[in-house]
């Protein structure tokens, strides 16, 4: 029996929930879903450039965890944007951190 999946930390729901493609591909609409932890781990690397091993203890996870959430993350959007398919970001396996520790420990605060 597998061991239970850690709870990822994720520091706010996203702005959005969707992004669709202003002209469908001519085989039709398919979606994506990029799970919150995924898109986490692409605004941490990607938007605010810190690197995996601050990233992934941001996220409560080791760095090997955090690289596959990445590299899973990336091919998700990648397949989106090449193919022209609606982008969903929902669900995924995670909780929103201790507001005061986060902070203070990392430097980051507020919330979306």
């Amino acid at each position: 029996m597998p061991r239970p999946r850690k709870l990822r930390f994720v520091q706010g729901r996203p702005i959005v929930n969707a992004f669709v493609p202003n002209r469908m591909p001519p085989w039709g609409r398919e979606e994506v879903y990029l799970p919150l932890e995924g898109l986490e781990a692409i605004r941490l690397i990607d938007f605010q450039g810190f690197d995996q091993e601050t990233a992934a203890r941001m996220m409560n996870v080791s760095r090997q965890t955090f690289g596959r959430i990445l590299a899973e993350a990336r091919a998700i959007v990648a397949d989106a944007l090449v193919m022209g398919k609606v982008l969903r970001i929902e669900g995924g396996h995670f909780e929103m951190p201790p507001r005061g520790r986060m902070r203070h420990r990392h430097g980051w605060g507020g919330g979306i």
